[in-house]
């Protein structure tokens, strides 16, 4: 027998000091940069693909016209014809209503690495990209932040300025739990959102992924995979040795980077763990784009968008 689960509370907005970096005119300046960025991205490349690729639940009737020489004789309307002894064409809209959420990673792991930009930050560029394009859509546009738990989730809304708001939030986030629990946030994710919904989730894919939770969070929604890396993620540098500590432990560790065993072996463990989800998520249909710190992740948004217009 199944027992129902618990409906999960509403994260609130954190209160504690630390969990939000200060809404300065930086911050301020880094929104609005990100903005113009994506904006230009959704006007001249992406607009046209989202659309294709995420379509409408369905059409809805609109209005009645008076046939034109030219118009598609398939849409008259036989019923108004009869009535009135005029031919009327039946136009139809596009009923969307679809619902888009970012699923973002901003534990301690975001915030590390040797390039001059985060993570983090490179997340909310891509974030900003898809939730304009989604909003330019009449799509609504709603946000879950997650470290070692669901810490702060805004719900679904359309509009330019809640768009804005969504990047601002996921650049001013800051871990609330150690460590990173993509389990939790999907398990929250499922309980408050009922509708089916396209979800993108953000991180580096970096900690241990739970198969039931996210077969579950799969089955709901439309779930899509975008892993942020760092360069030193998948290879470290022969730099020498090196004292490293980890963003989600604080552990310390002195590693001889010049040591070709050591950086071969650090670089199979990290790909066995891209081999192990990249095999997950072909079990679960779950698309996955890859970005880079540092690289243009332009090619790979448009390659997923080529590939699920093509698969569709």
């Amino acid at each position: 027998m199944r027992l129902p689960l618990p409906r999960p509370r509403r994260p609130q907005a954190p209160r504690a000091a630390g969990l939000h970096a200060e809404l300065t005119p930086e911050l301020l300046a880094r929104v609005r940069t990100i903005e113009l960025r994506a904006r230009r991205l959704v006007n001249t490349l992406f607009l046209g693909e989202y659309h294709a690729v995420f379509r409408a639940r369905g059409i809805e009737f609109d209005e009645l016209r008076p046939y034109v020489p030219g118009d598609d004789v398939r849409a008259l309307d036989w019923n108004a014809y009869a009535r009135t002894g005029e031919p009327f064409i039946r136009r139809y809209r596009e009923d969307r209503n679809l619902t888009v959420i970012f699923a973002v990673d901003c534990s301690a792991s975001q915030f590390a690495g040797a390039a001059p930009q985060p993570k983090a930050a490179l997340a909310a560029e891509i974030a900003a990209v898809l939730a304009l394009a989604a909003i330019r859509n009449g799509d609504r546009v709603g946000l879950l932040l997650f470290s070692g738990e669901p810490q702060r989730y805004v719900r679904p809304r359309g509009g330019a300025v809640h768009v804005l708001r969504v990047i601002r939030e996921i650049l001013r986030a800051r871990p609330a739990a150690p460590g990173t629990d993509i389990a939790a946030a999907l398990q929250y994710l499922v309980g408050v959102q009922r509708r089916r919904a396209t979800v993108f989730l953000l991180s580096d894919f970096l900690a241990p992924l739970e198969p039931a939770r996210l077969r579950a969070a799969a089955s709901r929604h439309d779930l899509i995979a975008i892993t942020v890396r760092d360069p030193v993620d998948g290879q470290l540098p022969g730099a020498g040795i090196l004292t490293l500590a980890d963003a989600e432990t604080g552990a310390v560790v002195e590693v001889d980077t010049s040591d070709p065993a050591t950086r071969a072996s650090y670089a199979r463990r990290v790909a066995g763990l891209d081999a192990a989800r990249a095999a997950l998520f072909g079990q679960l249909g779950v698309d996955e784009i890859r970005a880079e710190v540092g690289t243009d992740y332009v090619p790979a948004l448009l390659r997923f968008f080529r590939r699920r217009g093509t698969a569709a």
